[in-house]
């Protein structure tokens, strides 16, 4: 096991910057989240990469917004910049549930205290910073400022809110994963005159706020990047203030957002929102093997900070004996944000960083040999990309396997069996299990390299055989096809050929393995009757539903545009969503039809719906006909 001192972690606190013989920092980093020295918590990524381009860097977690401001105080004013981020997960989301009821626990906070973050940090710390150091620059960063970089929907304040660097007052914001364009960042700034504003500096994948209307239209001949559509003209979207007064132009924004998120040659974004204009800069290439080694391999003591010593960090336990193996994600799912913030194409590392990292896990001191996970947004998309990158330059479909798997696709297991073997064959490693979700589609896929398909054979066989934990996480979302079609995911019929082999494989390896299906309810174009029908449908495949949640409206994805404006993005034809509580209601209580508690509430509502049949196959048994109902 390896011993660490207190200067193995960034400095926190000014004591800890005296410790390493510093006078003075270059970069602070402000963070909603506790501090936890690990490659899967952002600032900790970020305060890192900076470490290693020679900077003198601290963070500054959780820091109190409620007292004399000691917290931001405490460090002076950075040589560079203040950095900004609300932490791992959209502070909203982090606070509340779908119901809007306020969290009692946050897993990125020691004890789980819920207290200890105020709603939208990446706003609030800003304008704290701003007005104690109004002479240096903020920048901001992660999923919270990411996904809120131009005008959208807050489901918590049922409105419209501009880009967050208008509420918050920062000069710079980052989005998607940060670390090209943090390192461009502080290049410019030290090759730059003194004072130099930094939306002047004009760096891909970043975004800014302009008075100069012109200029928003035309510097973007300045970059140089080679993910930049050879027309330089940008897209310019409605304004906000025409996104307030027609739903159906926000929903047609959202289109523009969505397609330059998922291309490699994008466009420059523009929005008008009062008498500024917001520039969103395209996004660099997706990082090389060695960019993703090169993060993911910076000296993390893998560790929450020795302040913390005796508390418990629900996030940190979750991950602590896992292993992310790349980035992004090609599902394209509706709802979710991976795709706008780490990008659809796949981030893979080599297996000798990923190697190098399961063996830093061994050394941990309560390590009993076994991981948790070997995996990613979605487990088995490891090194899959296009076979013809020049199509993939020219796609922007925001997903390569909906409404099919694209014939482009490479869809080869084989590499990440390599993998799972090496892993397997470190002395030490007992076993290792697959925590992320699997895309059961992709294993069903049929290519026409029959070598390909034998390695998805090879892939399923093994990974039910060996790398599940009595229970696999799958995400078949809901039942119906209709509804499905909105969530950009397969036919439930799918699901139910992967259980069938799920089940056969585990038969014949001598295996009890559960599979455990996730589902939403009340996503956009779900009626109540088509949560009956997945009530009687689960039934008949015997499933009680554990893993279930109610839509939740997150910023920055077509489910959310979708269910504010009443219109889909990509057709703008009206789309029904069910958003008064007793709606919502009526839809959820159907995943839990096995619950008597529920059960004459589904039949009162099945009644009104003149739907006795399903009654019928919810409730009755011919052996003792209907079940404690009248």
């Amino acid at each position: 096991m390896k011993s660490y001192q207190l200067t193995d972690w960034l400095p926190t606190t000014k004591k800890e910057v005296e410790l390493r013989g510093w006078d003075a920092l270059d970069v602070i980093l402000f963070s909603g989240d506790a501090y936890v020295d690990h490659p899967s918590f952002g600032a900790a990524v970020i305060g890192r990469i900076l470490e290693a381009e020679g900077l003198r860097v601290a963070i500054v977690p959780q820091p109190n917004w409620r007292d004399d401001l000691r917290d931001f105080k405490k460090l002076g004013a950075p040589r560079l910049f203040f950095g900004v981020s609300a932490g791992c997960m959209d502070s909203m989301v982090n606070k509340y549930t779908a119901n809007k009821r306020l969290r009692s626990d946050d897993a990125y906070t020691p004890d789980a205290r819920p207290d200890m973050r105020p709603e939208y940090p990446s706003i609030v710390y800003t304008q704290i910073l701003k007005k104690l150091f109004p002479e240096v620059p903020v920048v901001l960063g992660g999923i919270e400022a990411s996904m809120r970089r131009l005008t959208h929907y807050d489901y918590w304040q049922d409105r419209v809110r501009p880009s967050i660097l208008v509420d918050s007052g920062a000069d710079l914001l980052i989005y998607g994963m940060g670390e090209k364009p943090i390192v461009e960042l502080v290049h410019r700034m030290q090759e730059a005159p003194k004072g130099t504003p930094l939306q002047a500096l004009n760096i891909p994948q970043t975004a800014w706020l302009t008075k100069d209307e012109a200029e928003a239209t035309t510097s973007c001949n300045d970059l140089k990047e080679e993910n930049q559509s050879t027309d330089c003209k940008p897209i310019i979207l409605y304004s906000h203030e025409e996104c307030l007064a027609d739903k159906k132009k926000q929903a047609a924004n959202f289109r523009h957002i969505e397609e330059e998120s998922n291309k490699l040659h994008a466009q420059r974004i523009v929005q008008r929102v009062g008498s500024q204009t917001v520039v969103v800069n395209p996004p660099y290439p997706p990082l090389t093997e060695a960019e993703l080694d090169h993060s993911f391999d910076l000296p993390y003591t893998r560790l929450p900070h020795p302040k913390y010593k005796g508390k418990r960090i629900p996030a940190y336990d979750m991950i602590k004996f896992s292993v992310n193996i790349h980035r992004g994600c090609f599902g394209g799912c509706a709802f979710c944000t991976i795709s706008a913030h780490q990008g659809k194409f796949i981030m893979s590392r080599s297996k000798e960083s990923i190697l190098r990292e399961v063996k830093a896990i061994m050394e941990l001191p309560d390590f009993k040999g076994y991981l948790s996970d070997l995996g990613g947004p979605s487990a088995n998309m490891y090194r899959m990309k296009g076979n013809d990158a020049t199509l993939c330059s020219r796609c922007k479909r925001p997903s390569c396997i909906h409404p099919k798997v694209c014939p482009n696709l490479n869809t080869d297991h084989r590499p990440l069996l390599d993998i799972y073997h090496a892993v397997d064959a470190l002395p030490g490693i007992k076993r290792s299990f697959i925590g992320s979700g699997v895309r059961y589609d992709l294993l069903l896929h049929r290519s026409a390299d029959e070598a390909i398909n034998q390695s998805t054979r090879e892939y399923t066989r093994e990974l039910i055989s060996r790398h599940v934990s009595g229970r696999l996480k799958v995400a078949p979302e809901h039942t119906s096809d209709e509804v499905l079609q909105m969530m950009r995911k397969p036919s439930f019929t799918l699901f139910e050929e992967f259980k069938r082999l799920f089940d056969r494989i585990n038969r014949e390896e001598g295996l009890r393995q559960q599979l455990i299906p996730y589902f939403i309810s009340s996503h956009p174009g779900c009626h109540a009757e088509d949560m009956a029908e997945l009530a009687v449908i689960t039934r008949r495949l015997d499933f009680h539903l554990e893993q279930v949640q109610d839509f939740t409206p997150t910023p920055m994805t077509v489910s959310t545009e979708t269910w504010y404006t009443g219109y889909h993005p990509y057709t703008l034809k009206p789309v029904f969503s069910a958003k008064r509580p007793q709606e919502k209601l009526a839809q959820h209580q159907f995943f839990f039809w096995y619950k008597p508690e529920e059960r004459q509430k589904i039949i009162n509502e099945l009644r009104r719906m003149g739907r006795q049949e399903l009654i019928d196959q919810l409730f009755y048994n011919p052996s003792r006909g209907y079940k404690n109902h009248k």
